[in-house]
């Protein structure tokens, strides 16, 4: 009886359902059915038509042709500079001196020691470092050691000029008779530096010359001792230059045609425009030399220039190559075609007959697609190979046969797929620019399906 009393039973709470749970259970199967209609329904993606441009790559890497001559060092000694580089000088300038003692160095650096720029001398160096720094591009590094040299050469210009304000006082110091005045043998551009391109011409190109890890530029550097017969400096003369770069068969063809080139210049932004010219090599490498008559002066220190051909570019309608297919449709003569039944659309009269046999005709309204001079792209959703159009006002008859493919996209504006043709312009491998304000095709701002395989023509999309 005790143990009867004793024992203990678990009271089982009856469920309670409230209207909190049946909300939720109903937003939960919701989002069940969600996720597998998404998962199983098609996904067309839309895209809006825009004006827009398509650039190739034209940018290349050239190499730089000028008329230069290099200065020998008469005999042995140390070289100071007094003009700087990419200065143009004239006939009988003082460029350097040619020292054999080696004593001019020290003169120079006792003379100069505690002595002061002055405020234009200051302005010109200002000037200098202000420009390469707001030109100056991390791409193009190598810019730094031009720089480099060109402070360096205007430092010295300035300080040797005053040297040179006191040449009585060289000649008193009794080293006149060991230093050498070396003056410009013509009138020109001078250049600092020497690297075996000097005598190249257009016809000695391979396409060896464009790779730079083995070029080697020889930077000529004021107080070094040179022996006979060194260079010194060389001067190019003639503002007309030109930049040697290598093609294709294609590109080459479409510059030759053009003549005339406008190019841009990586380096600074500028632009000038060059004569084309082209040759082969026996190797069946293509180079095309781009000639110009000016701007020779900024780039004479440069043996390898970045260019960029500007070329003439089709504008349009911009839509990517996915969104393009070819469709087929019936094509049929003009005067087939007329506007009829209960609004003015376009459509045809086809043959048809009545129970007893009796051959009578219907207007049957269909879409015209494109056209040509005689014939107009009819869609072939509503006629059928074999069937008989009727000319208007005649009792001529044309057997519907005749078919033809057009390129275009799906238009979505009304949330179906609709068939518009397109005027391809000009393309690359992802975009295409196509004519604008056809009387068949598309306008600014329309929207495309981005995938022409994803869909039907006519198909639903939302």
């Amino acid at each position: 009886m005790e143990d009867r009393n004793n024992k203990v039973v678990k009271y089982r709470k009856p469920l309670r359902i409230n209207i909190g749970m049946v909300i939720f259970a109903v937003i939960f199967v919701y989002i069940i059915i969600c996720i597998f209609m998404y998962f199983g329904q098609k996904h067309i993606e839309g895209h809006q038509v825009t004006m827009g441009s398509l650039s190739s790559n034209n940018i290349y890497k050239g190499i730089a042709l000028r008329k230069e001559e290099i200065v020998h060092a008469e005999k042995a000694g140390y070289v100071n500079y007094y003009a700087r580089e990419s200065e143009r000088v004239g006939v009988g300038n003082l460029v350097y001196t040619l020292d054999e003692s080696g004593k001019l160095a020290d003169y120079i650096n006792a003379e100069t020691t505690g002595s002061t720029l002055t405020s234009r001398d200051l302005t010109e160096l200002r000037s200098e470092i202000l420009g390469f720094k707001n030109n100056f591009d991390p791409a193009y590094f190598s810019s730094v050691y031009d720089f480099k040299y060109s402070v360096k050469g205007t430092v010295l210009k300035l300080a040797n000029a005053n040297i040179l304000e006191n040449v009585d006082k060289i000649n008193a110091s009794g080293m006149s008779e060991l230093i050498s005045f070396c003056r410009a043998p013509a009138t020109g551009v001078l250049i600092y530096s020497v690297d075996g391109y000097e005598e190249l011409t257009l016809e000695q190109f391979t396409r060896e010359l464009f790779d730079q890890k083995n070029y080697e530029k020889n930077q000529l550097i004021s107080n070094e001792l040179v022996e006979a017969g060194q260079p010194v400096y060389k001067i190019s003369e003639d503002e007309d230059w030109s930049i040697v770069i290598q093609t294709d068969q294609a590109k080459a063809d479409e510059l030759l045609e053009a003549e005339f080139v406008k190019v841009k210049f990586l380096k600074n932004q500028d632009t000038s425009w060059g004569e084309v010219s082209s040759f082969t090599n026996a190797e069946g490498d293509i180079f095309i030399e781009l000639t110009f008559t000016n701007s020779m002066i900024t780039f004479c220190t440069d043996r390898f220039i970045d260019i960029e051909l500007i070329l003439e570019e089709d504008t349009g309608l911009k839509i990517p190559n996915s969104a393009i297919v070819e469709k087929e449709f019936f094509i049929v003569p003009k005067e087939y075609v007329t506007q009829g039944g209960n609004s003015s659309n376009y459509g045809v009269m086809r043959e048809s007959y009545t129970e007893d046999g009796t051959a009578t005709s219907e207007f049957v309204e269909t879409t015209i697609y494109g056209e040509t001079e005689t014939e107009y792209y009819l869609d072939d959703m509503v006629l059928r190979i074999g069937e008989y159009i009727i000319k208007p006002d005649s009792t001529e008859k044309y057997a519907v046969s005749k078919r033809g493919s057009l390129t275009g996209v799906y238009n979505i504006n009304k949330g179906y797929a609709d068939f518009k043709q397109i005027n391809v312009l000009y393309h690359n491998d992802e975009y295409s620019i196509v004519k604008s304000n056809t009387q068949y095709g598309l306008n600014v701002y329309d929207y495309i399906v981005l995938d022409a395989t994803a869909v039907e023509d006519n198909e639903f999309i939302y």
